[in-house]
């Protein structure tokens, strides 16, 4: 039997070689997301589209991976295939391409940064972090944190700092940000050892989304195989294992926290777990799982208002090594937490 479990382990095999490829397939063609923006009949949304719509189509072929907010009503998801990010808006649905997507290009996990009006996006098997202009799009700084072969796979940003995760390494890259935003030199990335209660899981998908206190003081990051959960204190690496009593939450990719409750979206399940934490952040209870009919093996979430919105990945109709069909539809999930 095909099972959930060899589906996941082939997408991630997958998408790992993917993307510490410097060189799309050869012998296969893709459709460029421009050029599909550039035909009239791949309209993404109009004047007639309801306010705040519940889906939100993205263009064809893009095969998406991350979503972050951004200014206002703004939104970006990158492509894990090309690397383009798009970027729309969630009052109309409406958008288009920010930045083009490009051969060796990758963009998984997005965050994005108010002060310097700055995005940032992790960029799986190159090894690398990706900072963009946020309005421009164009290509601000590089980071480059190990070689490529491993899965830099999401990042967050607090007030000092950005911090990414790494899936085949069991460490975070810290790129530290001055009281505005300021970018640093290159050679100021720092690696951050993982230790404490951190369990990882050689040849396997380990460290996966990731989100922080409000204050930055703690880092939350929760391991894909086993369906653990970590506090991260980033000053040293020194990781608490939260206490789900008993539970855990496998296929966990990306990660939101609100306040003290945690969700987690559970990308091959197509559902997404809410955890009620205790005020230390150590212990949590698993409230609600929430699928929807519309949920497409989502991978990552991000909030507006009362609402929640993931981004659907479609890893069960075509894998991330693989070019999509030119007429394969992505989008966003609007949901709420009931």
């Amino acid at each position: 039997m095909y099972s959930i479990r060899s589906r996941i382990t082939l997408s991630i095999i997958s998408l790992a070689l993917l993307l510490s490829c410097q060189q799309q397939p050869s012998g296969v063609q893709h459709t460029p997301v421009n050029a599909v923006l550039k035909n009239p009949s791949a309209a993404i949304a109009n004047a007639n589209s309801p306010v705040y719509p519940d889906l939100i189509p993205l263009p064809n072929a893009f095969q998406p991976e991350g979503v972050t907010t951004g200014a206002g009503h703004d939104f970006y998801v990158g492509s894990v295939y090309s690397g383009a990010i798009y970027k729309g808006d969630l009052r109309t649905g409406s958008g288009s391409i920010l930045v083009p997507g490009g051969e060796g290009r990758v963009s998984t996990g997005l965050s994005y940064d108010e002060r310097s009006n700055l995005l940032f996006a992790a960029g799986g098997g190159t090894g690398k972090g990706y900072v963009y202009h946020a309005t421009t799009g164009d290509l601000v700084r590089t980071y480059t944190f190990t070689q490529p072969g491993t899965f830099v796979n999401d990042v967050i940003i607090t007030r000092t700092a950005a911090y990414f995760t790494d899936s085949f390494r069991p460490y975070l890259y810290k790129v530290p940000l001055g009281s505005a935003g300021n970018l640093p030199d290159p050679s100021a990335v720092e690696e951050v050892a993982l230790g404490g209660d951190y369990v990882f899981v050689p040849g396997d998908f380990n460290a996966n989304g990731i989100d922080a206190t409000p204050n930055g003081k703690y880092l939350l990051i929760v391991n894909t195989v086993d369906g653990k959960l970590y506090k991260v204190d980033p000053s040293n690496g020194e990781a608490t294992l939260i206490d789900l009593g008993g539970e855990t939450v496998t296929n966990g990719d990306g990660i939101l926290l609100n306040g003290k409750t945690l969700y987690v979206v559970r990308n091959f399940l197509n559902q997404v777990d809410v955890i009620a934490l205790n005020p230390t952040l150590e212990t949590g209870e698993v409230v609600n799982q929430m699928t929807d009919p519309r949920f497409r093996i989502p991978t990552t979430i991000t909030p507006f208002g009362n609402a929640l919105y993931v981004v659907n990945a479609r890893f069960d109709v075509v894998q991330p090594t693989e070019p999509s069909p030119p007429d394969l539809e992505f989008e966003i999930v609007k949901f709420y937490d009931r």
